[in-house]
């Protein structure tokens, strides 16, 4: 049985192996970043380059620049390196400006919350 060298990149735990690469981290709060990583700690603490917020509604999306971004290590659940030679998005998504994407961001939310108030409301008829 032969061991992987710290050059294996698939058994390699190091973030070293993503330095200046491109990644997407996703973090607790449910939102994702892009951006070239620069930078890492111990503690999972990140550094972006020329970072963005992609905000995704249903077939609508927009990369919201946030330049030089420092990212805790406690609010990251995910990163990985996203491949340059692949379409990030399916075919089907229509990039949109900002104000249009926090247009159906806030539509959305409505919808979820009229969805849960109704909801409230039935709870009296008690359907279990």
């Amino acid at each position: 049985m032969s061991w992987a060298g710290p050059d294996d990149i698939f058994l390699s735990t190091s973030l070293a192996t993503y330095l200046d690469k491109k990644l997407l981290v996703l973090l607790r709060d449910g939102r994702k970043l892009l951006g070239l990583l620069r930078s890492f700690d111990q503690f999972a603490n990140v550094v972006l380059e020329g970072a963005c917020e992609r905000v995704i509604v249903g077939n609508l999306y927009c990369d919201i620049p946030l330049g030089l971004y420092v990212i805790r290590g406690e609010n990251v659940v995910l990163i990985g390196e996203l491949d340059l030679e692949k379409e990030e998005l399916p075919p089907h998504m229509t990039a949109v400006s900002t104000a249009e994407i926090k247009r159906a961001q806030k539509a959305e939310r409505d919808a979820t919350d009229l969805k849960g108030s109704m909801r409230k409301r039935m709870e009296f008829l008690d359907f279990d």
